[in-house]
């Protein structure tokens, strides 16, 4: 860092009045901190390192108070990165503001095989910590366990499952796998047994089921993993917690379970029986309807979740979720990014795979392409739907994807700009439910809980029966 970047960093901690994800400022006019270990270990453990600066007081509006010596300063905390495992290097920076002293300390990245990053005065466990916007938090055992599994090569998706034998497989889709095993790998066609091939393949270890051939091949894998399934929810709101009109939490609530290819396909058609349609009138006159998201972009986001996330004894008991809102749907996972890839460079990149068994066979069942094409895929759906890129995102060792629609923010501006008075004019005859929402081009609920129960409620429209409120020939009309 020049003396002028570090003028222009402290200019910028000043103006906005707080540290951030990749800043930390101390101090050190009285003398040196004697814990930085906390934060060596969080800049070091995140891809884009850290810098620590020295000479600014938090406390104190983030003034300028200066270091009480900058070259003690530098040894001083030179002697706290040896005291980490690995050694630290600092990169040090020193200039002059307002007649005081400040020192930058640039904390580098290092390599994910060589993490976490830890004070060897308390150990891997006590010791390693990660940055979560302004704060050094403890990492949890799982977040250490993530690397150590990275750089260890542990295969946790064929690990034996004790107590299960292929009985329990579904012998049509077994069959179907072998025959497409010996179709696609030739060197596996010919004088290599069935018993083999799943051994090879890693269905099976030694003749056990492992957990990648029970997740793929079994009637119900859940009597092994009860956890190991797909929660789903649609909230009324933009957040869990918020009720609907009639007091409700969830419009649809429901635990999916079976083999993932099962899984799969019953989680696509839950998104698909939840999403609201939007009606588009071109230029022509003609009317089409568009999801509210694209739905080849929902199955590789649910696909990447079921393949992709951690399948150690750490997270056997937290489920995939879908979690639908009124303005987005968040698809949750356990297991941050695995191995070098880094958020920024998803879809750019090819990533180690961290189930290579699981992800080969799902491919050889024709699932999965396992080409590493799931992310761009999921942005060019977006693009080309017209609809926001998809925010991707991991945090304390879960990965999170965003799909963000256009029809709450058209569904708010509609009722902002007189839906009211055009349904009441709409209504000066019985209307039913579908022609209202045909009328609104907006979704059933939206259309029948935003617009029109505050109208019934005020008294500016009636039901036609009202003993029998949802009766199929119910009509509303304007008082």
């Amino acid at each position: 860092m020049q003396t002028e970047e570090l003028k222009a960093l402290v200019a910028e901690i000043q103006k906005n009045k707080a540290e951030s994800q990749t800043v930390e400022t101390k101090a050190a006019a009285a003398g040196c901190p004697t814990r930085l270990f906390d934060t060596l270990s969080s800049f070091s453990n995140q891809d884009d390192g850290g810098i620590i600066v020295f000479g600014i007081d938090e406390a104190a509006n983030f003034e300028v108070v200066g270091v009480y010596d900058a070259q003690d300063l530098q040894k001083k905390v030179n002697e706290q990165c040896k005291q980490m495992e690995p050694i630290v290097r600092a990169l040090f920076t020193i200039c002059e503001i307002d007649g005081k002293t400040v020192v930058s300390a640039e904390i580098p990245s290092v390599d994910i095989s060589d993490r976490p990053v830890f004070y060897r005065g308390t150990g891997r466990i006590k010791g390693s910590y990660i940055r979560v916007g302004e704060a050094d938090e403890l990492m949890s055992e799982y977040e250490i366990y993530s690397f150590e599994a990275f750089r260890r090569r542990i295969r946790d998706d064929i690990r034996k499952i004790d107590g299960a034998s292929i009985s329990v497989f579904n012998r049509e889709r077994l069959g179907e796998y072998l025959d497409a095993v010996k179709r696609e790998r030739k060197n596996l066609s010919e004088n290599v047994s069935d018993n083999e091939i799943l051994e090879l393949m890693g269905v099976t270890s030694d003749g056990v089921p492992t957990l990648s051939g029970i997740m793929t091949f079994s009637l119900y894998p859940q009597a092994f993993f009860p956890q190991l399934c797909i929660t789903a929810i649609v909230v009324p709101g933009t957040e869990i917690g918020v009720s609907g009109e009639d007091g409700e939490r969830f419009i649809d609530n429901k635990r999916i379970t079976g083999a993932i290819p099962d899984m799969i396909e019953e989680a696509v058609e839950f998104v698909r029986k939840n999403s609201r349609t939007k009606t588009v009138i071109d230029d022509n006159g003609q009317r089409h309807d568009k999801t509210e998201y694209p739905m080849k972009a929902v199955r590789e986001a649910i696909i990447n979740a079921l393949v992709h996330r951690d399948y150690s004894i750490h997270t056997e008991n937290v489920p995939v979720r879908i979690e639908m809102y009124r303005d987005r749907m968040e698809i949750k996972s356990t297991g941050g990014l695995y191995g070098k890839i880094t958020i920024d460079s998803l879809g750019k990149v090819r990533p180690d795979t961290r189930n290579a068994s699981l992800a080969n066979m799902l491919e050889l069942l024709k699932i999965t392409e396992n080409r590493y094409s799931g992310i761009p895929t999921m942005q060019t759906e977006f693009r080309n739907a017209g609809l926001p890129a998809p925010v991707f995102s991991v945090r304390h060792g879960e990965f999170t994807v965003v799909f963000k629609n256009n029809i709450y923010k058209a569904e708010t501006n509609v009722r902002g700009h007189g839906s009211a008075e055009q349904i009441l004019e709409f209504c000066a005859v019985p209307r039913s439910r579908a022609e209202i929402v045909d009328f609104l081009g907006m979704s059933h609920y939206y259309a029948m809980s935003a617009i029109i129960r505050p109208l019934l409620n005020e008294g500016k429209l009636k039901m036609t029966l009202p003993d029998k409120p949802k009766s199929k020939h119910q009509r509303f009309v304007r008082v």
